[in-house]
C-alpha cells in the first residue's frame, strides 16, 4: 500500500510538472529482488518562445509560388490569400488551347506546395479587397458563397505583407475588346480558346452554313507577335493541320490564322536570326503575319518599388510580379551624397582610389553604371573618369563635384525597365524569400551596398534580374531557343530542349509525370479534339 502511494503521488508530480523535469528509469533484478532507481527531477529555466512573425502572401501566381516554395524559416506564419488555389505552368497555357497538354497537367493545389515545409501556413481561397497598411491588416472577400449565397468577408493581420496579385490583361481602351476578344493569361482563358475552336469548327460544318459564312468562322486572328503570340499561333496551326482537318476534311481549306503585331516584326526580343527563321517559317506555312500596327497609348499601371522589392514609402510592405515595378535609383539623384560619402578626406576632390574604394558598392546599389562601362566597352572606373578629365594619368585623377557630374551625367540612360514574365517573378519570388530566411542574421550583419545617404550599410543585396534564356515554339516540331551568351538554336533539337526544360521546370514530380504522359499520348493518338 506503501508503495503504491508513493507511485500514485510520483505520478501526479510528474503530470504536474512534466514540462520542468529530466526523468531517468533504470530497472533491474538484485539476487532475484527488483530494485528501482531513478534520477533526481532537475527543474529547467522557461525559455520564453518567440512569437512568430506573421506573413501574409496575396497570389499565387509565379512571384508569390517562388516565395512560398523558397521560404524556410519556421519562424515565420505564413497566411496565403489568392483567389485560386493552385499555382499554373503559364508557359504551356499555348499547349492547353490546342488539347497538347490538359489543363490538370499545368496546375498544382497550393497546399501541395507548402504543405511538407517546415513553415506554418494556411490558406485562404479569397480576394484582398482593401489594404490598411496603418494598422497592419488586409480586408478580404472570400470567393465562396456561403448558405445565403452571400461572401463572407474577414481580417488578417500581418507582420509583413507580400503583393504577388499579378496583373489584368491591358486592352488599351480599345472598344470591343472585352465583349469580342479571348485573352490567354490564366488556365480558364485556354480551356474557353479550346473550346471556342473546336465549336467554330462544328459551326462551319453546318449544311445550312454558306461557303462565304464558313471562311469568316473560320477566320482566326491573334493579336501580338511576342512569344505567347507566336507559340498560340503555331499550336494552333499545327492542330488545324494535324488533327482538325481529319475530323472535319469539309472545310479544312478554308481555314486562315493571322497574326497581328505593332512592330516591324515578330518575336523582335530575340535575336535576328530568329526573328527571320520565324517569320519565314510561318509564311511558308501560310500563316498570314501582319506587321506595323502601332498602339497608340499605353496606360498600364503597377505598384512602384525599390531594389530590394518594398513598396515606396513602407518598410513591410513588399510586391513582386506583374503587378510590381522596381524604380532604379538614378544615379544623379544622389550624386551629390555619393561625391560626399566617396570624399572621405573631406578634401572637396575625389581621387581615383577613393573612388575605387566604392567602386563595387556603387556599381551593386546603381547598376546601370556597371551597363554603361560595358557598353561603352570601358575596363573600370578609372576609364570613365580620364574620358571626363581628358589626356590626364590615372593616378593622378582628381575631379571636384562638377567633373564628376559630367562623368556619370549619361549612365542613367542604361536603366532599364524588366519585362512582365514569369522568369523576373520567379527570381523576385525565391529572392525574397532568401531574404526572410536571413533576415535576423542580416539585421546584425548587413551584407548589402554602402548607404549613401545614411550611415551604414543595407541589410541585403539589391535584386538583380538573371536572364535564362528564352523559347520560342514555332510548330512543326520546331523551336527557337536564345540562351545566355549569344547562343542561338533553331529547329527540331530545340524542340527536345525546350521539353526538357518545361518539363524540369514544373513545381512538383505529379506535374511532370502528367505533362511527360500528354505528350507522349499526343504522339501517339493526337491532340484531343473534344470540348470538354
Amino acid at each position: 500500500m506503501r508503495n503504491f502511494n508513493f507511485f500514485q503521488r510520483f505520478s501526479r508530480n510528474f503530470r504536474d510538472y512534466d514540462s520542468q523535469f529530466k526523468l531517468v528509469l533504470l530497472c533491474t533484478t538484485v539476487s532475484g529482488g527488483g530494485l528501482l532507481a531513478y534520477g533526481e527531477a532537475v527543474a529547467t529555466s522557461e525559455t520564453a518562445v518567440p512569437e512568430k512573425k506573421k506573413v501574409l502572401v496575396l497570389g499565387t501566381g509565379w512571384a508569390g509560388t517562388s516565395f512560398l516554395r523558397n521560404l524556410n524559416d519556421p519562424r515565420y506564419e505564413v497566411h496565403v490569400v489568392s483567389p485560386r488555389n493552385y499555382f499554373a505552368f503559364t508557359p504551356l497555357l499555348p499547349s492547353v488551347t490546342c488539347g497538347t497538354v490538359e489543363a490538370r497537367s499545368i496546375v498544382e493545389p497550393v497546399r501541395n506546395i507548402f504543405r511538407k515545409k517546415h513553415v506554418d501556413s494556411r490558406f485562404s481561397e479569397a480576394e484582398c479587397i482593401k489594404i490598411d497598411a496603418v494598422n497592419r491588416k488586409v480586408y478580404c472577400r472570400s470567393n465562396i458563397n456561403n448558405n445565403s449565397n452571400e461572401k463572407q468577408d474577414f481580417v488578417v493581420d500581418y507582420d509583413y505583407l507580400i503583393i504577388a496579385v499579378g496583373a489584368q490583361v491591358n486592352t488599351f481602351n480599345t472598344p470591343g475588346v472585352t465583349e469580342h476578344c479571348h485573352f490567354l493569361k490564366e488556365v480558364e482563358d485556354a480551356q474557353r480558346i479550346r473550346r471556342t475552336v473546336i465549336d467554330c469548327f462544328e459551326r462551319a460544318s453546318l449544311p445550312s452554313v454558306s461557303d462565304e459564312e464558313r471562311k469568316r468562322i473560320l477566320h482566326f486572328a491573334i493579336v501580338g507577335g511576342g512569344p505567347t503570340g507566336v507559340e498560340f499561333a503555331a499550336a494552333l496551326h499545327d492542330f488545324v493541320s494535324e488533327d482538325l482537318v481529319k475530323l472535319y476534311p469539309g472545310v479544312k481549306d478554308l481555314v486562315k490564322i493571322t497574326l497581328l503585331e505593332a512592330g516591324g516584326h515578330i518575336l523582335s526580343m530575340f535575336d535576328k536570326r530568329i526573328t527571320a527563321f520565324a517569320e519565314d517559317k510561318f509564311r511558308r506555312d501560310g500563316i498570314d503575319v501582319k506587321t506595323g500596327s502601332m498602339v497608340v497609348k499605353i496606360n498600364r499601371r503597377a505598384i512602384a518599388t525599390d531594389e530590394w522589392l518594398r513598396v515606396e514609402g513602407t518598410n513591410n510592405v513588399y510586391a513582386l510580379g506583374d503587378c510590381a515595378t522596381i524604380n532604379q535609383r538614378k544615379v544623379m539623384e544622389d550624386i551629390a551624397a555619393i561625391f560626399k560619402k566617396t570624399d572621405t578626406d573631406n578634401s572637396g576632390t575625389l581621387t581615383l582610389k577613393e573612388f575605387q574604394e566604392v567602386m563595387n558598392d556603387i556599381c551593386e546599389r546603381y547598376p546601370q553604371v556597371e551597363l554603361y562601362l560595358k557598353n561603352k566597352q570601358m575596363h573600370g572606373i578609372a576609364d570613365l573618369l580620364k574620358e571626363s578629365k581628358g589626356d590626364v594619368q590615372k593616378e593622378s585623377i582628381e575631379l571636384n563635384i562638377e567633373e564628376l557630374k559630367t562623368a556619370l551625367i549619361n549612365v542613367d540612360s542604361e536603366m532599364k525597365f524588366l519585362p512582365a514574365t514569369a522568369q523576373v517573378a520567379s527570381q523576385q519570388g525565391a529572392y525574397l524569400a532568401k531574404c526572410f530566411n536571413r533576415m535576423e542574421e542580416c539585421e546584425k550583419n548587413p551584407e548589402g551596398p554602402i548607404r549613401f545617404r545614411e550611415e551604414g550599410r543595407h541589410r541585403f543585396k539589391p535584386f538583380r534580374y538573371k536572364h535564362l534564356g528564352q523559347f520560342a515554339p514555332l510548330g512543326g516540331e520546331q523551336t527557337a531557343a536564345q540562351l545566355p551568351g549569344d547562343w542561338v538554336s533553331i529547329g527540331h533539337s530545340s524542340q527536345w530542349l525546350w521539353y526538357s526544360v518545361y518539363a524540369s521546370k514544373q513545381v512538383s514530380w505529379r506535374t511532370r509525370a502528367l505533362v511527360v504522359s500528354d505528350w507522349m499520348r499526343r504522339f501517339i493518338f493526337g491532340r484531343d479534339s473534344s470540348q470538354i
